[in-house]
């Protein structure tokens, strides 16, 4: 699976409970990586860790349930901007990354340490070892690394372009053309496709190796009546050029997709996918409690094994 933020995460804990874990590889997307009070902190491998651990933040969908913020008060007496909200329990996490990354270890080693420590059985990579920042180009306010684009600005402002730095460099970390290429099934879940999904994409042979593999790919759209279920994804669309809706979202896979679900109040854009070359499910893709999870989960396995 490819995964990118809350929607990603959210959809893995239905997925995670109806397959055994070891069968499942993540993908995770690293353009959100950054950097705050001398961490590396890669906010989209970490959610996916404590939601898969069982620890995630239920309010928001990412941090570590019940954590305290002691320490990021106490960090504001000496940092003019502690705007990003790292809490205590979660800064062991980037502590330790930090740390190993400087003694020369790679993101992919750390990755896979962190998620052995919380528990987790599924195999967990970062799309790259390499850096790759997605910045975002607002009118008015110049280029912004993406966390300062949406946590610090909330997602404001007239998108004119999205830039993934360093993704032409960049290569894929170990074992993930390989997964693609070896996979039964590969699952985009409801992720933002420009900024969750799209650094994935752009790194060289990934989106070969989906074209070419010999998997089933299905990709469960982010967009439900005209708008994302959480963060910035209508704005990123709209300024690129896009359409904001699922056909808009589609037609962004439509070289490798072959099953794209849709949430049933969109049921009217089914026939415009179709004319892509996918194959559509329309169900009810808004997850909103566990069970729910699972059963979206478990109507895109269904379908797409069909």
């Amino acid at each position: 699976m490819l995964a990118g933020g809350v929607g990603a995460a959210r959809f893995l804990r239905g997925l995670h409970s109806l397959l055994e874990p070891r069968q499942l590889t993540i993908i995770g997307n690293t353009g959100d990586d950054d950097t705050f009070f001398g961490l590396h902190v890669s906010p989209d491998l970490d959610t996916v860790t404590y939601t898969l651990a069982g620890r995630v933040g239920e309010r928001f969908g990412w941090g570590v349930r019940g954590d305290t913020f002691a320490c990021l008060s106490a960090l504001g007496r000496y940092y003019k901007e502690s705007w990003f909200q790292l809490g205590d329990r979660d800064l062991a996490t980037h502590i330790f990354r930090t740390d190993a990354l400087r003694r020369g270890e790679s993101l992919s080693s750390v990755t896979s340490q962190i998620a052995q420590r919380h528990g987790l059985r599924s195999t967990l990579l970062p799309m790259t070892d390499d850096s790759v920042r997605t910045v975002v180009h607002v009118a008015g306010r110049g280029a912004l690394p993406f966390q300062h684009y949406l946590v610090k600005g909330r997602g404001r402002g007239r998108v004119q372009r999205v830039e993934l730095k360093g993704v032409h460099r960049a290569r894929p970390a170990l074992g993930v053309l390989t997964a693609i290429r070896q996979a039964d099934i590969v699952l985009l879940p409801p992720s933002n496709p420009i900024v969750s999904i799209g650094p994935i994409l752009g790194l060289v042979g990934v989106r070969d190796a989906l074209r070419k593999t010999g998997a089933r790919v299905a990709a469960v759209s982010p967009i439900v009546r005209g708008a994302p279920i959480k963060g910035p994804a209508h704005r990123l669309l709209r300024g690129l050029g896009h359409e904001v809706s699922p056909f808009g979202v589609a037609n962004l896979y439509r070289d490798f997709v072959d099953l794209f679900v849709l949430d049933r109040r969109d049921a009217t854009h089914a026939s415009r996918i179709e004319g892509l070359g996918m194959r559509t499910l329309v169900t009810d893709t808004i997850m909103s409690t566990p069970a729910k999870s699972r059963a979206l989960a478990a109507a895109v396995l269904q379908e797409v094994e069909a």
